[in-house]
């Protein structure tokens, strides 16, 4: 009887400290390449759920809705965003991945041997076409690159949230 009574406030107990263990989600690292217009196979009109199932350690998701809303999947820490509503992947300067071309931080006139001549030019950013369709890069004051932009869309087309 003992030994019953025993077993079973073991067998109670092991599963009060299992309830207790929590997990820590893990992503994989942000791998992105820019001239294909992906990360991690990710491609700019991917869905939320995919954005949601490849990385699960976002730090915040806006639901989409008919368009008018921002929504998409977030990465604060990692500076990275998936507007999966709008088809477009926005990297920021502190971006914590890999590039395949080494944008960030790039002067604006080293960027003709790798991506021609833009389609669209700014003060402040300059719009390259691409198989995918465009890529915009943006300039700090001293002309460094300090955010990227890669969409499926076109010029006309393409709708950025603030």
């Amino acid at each position: 009887m003992k030994t019953s009574i025993l077993l079973v406030a073991g067998l109670i107990s092991s599963m009060l400290l299992q309830a207790q263990l929590k997990t820590t989600v893990v992503c994989p690292p942000f791998d992105v390449d820019v001239l294909e217009g992906t990360v991690n196979r990710i491609f700019t009109y991917s869905t939320l759920a995919d954005v949601e199932k490849q990385f699960p350690c976002f730090t915040s998701a806006t639901p989409e809705t008919n368009g008018s809303t921002c929504g998409g999947v977030f990465f604060k820490d990692k500076d990275i965003s998936f507007f999966t509503e709008r088809n477009y992947i926005e990297i920021g300067a502190h971006f914590k991945g890999k590039l395949s071309i080494p944008l960030i931080g790039a002067a604006r006139t080293s960027l003709f041997n790798v991506l021609g001549n833009p389609s669209i030019k700014d003060v402040t950013w300059d719009a390259y076409q691409t198989k995918y369709g465009i890529l915009i890069v943006y300039f700090d004051k001293a002309s460094k690159i300090n955010k990227i932009q890669m969409s499926n869309r076109n010029a006309a087309t393409l709708k950025l949230c603030e």
